[in-house]
């Protein structure tokens, strides 16, 4: 038995950026699907405050992943009325180059006279 990670589609060999991006997407369709069921809503009406079609809002419930985007999904949670947010920190085992200009890369600033 090996012990997983906290992203399952890591687990399952997808790659780091695939595996992050699929996490997301699929925390958003549960936040969208949990708002479903709280709402007392049927599928019609659900789908017209999400501005999507009732077949389309189907497949979001069950769970068609790879037919969403998670810009598509952002835009949807935000029609729910949910406050979406995404947390970026860097990674300490990667080391980020500086892209800062150097004194020889430098571009001076020339005056001109009209």
């Amino acid at each position: 038995m090996t012990k997983g990670s906290a992203n399952v589609f890591e687990d399952l060999g997808f790659s780091a950026q695939e595996s992050k991006n699929l996490l997301l997407r699929s925390q958003t369709m549960i936040a969208l699907v949990q708002w479903f069921e709280a709402s007392g809503m049927t599928q019609a009406q659900a789908a017209k405050s999400l501005g999507i079609t009732q077949p389309r809002f189907n497949q979001l419930l069950k769970g068609k992943i790879e037919i969403f985007s998670l810009d598509a999904l952002v835009n949807m949670a935000t029609s729910a009325g949910m406050r979406v947010g995404l947390s970026i920190r860097p990674v300490t085992s990667v080391k980020v180059r500086n892209t800062a200009p150097t004194k020889s890369t430098q571009v001076t600033k020339r005056r001109v006279k009209a």
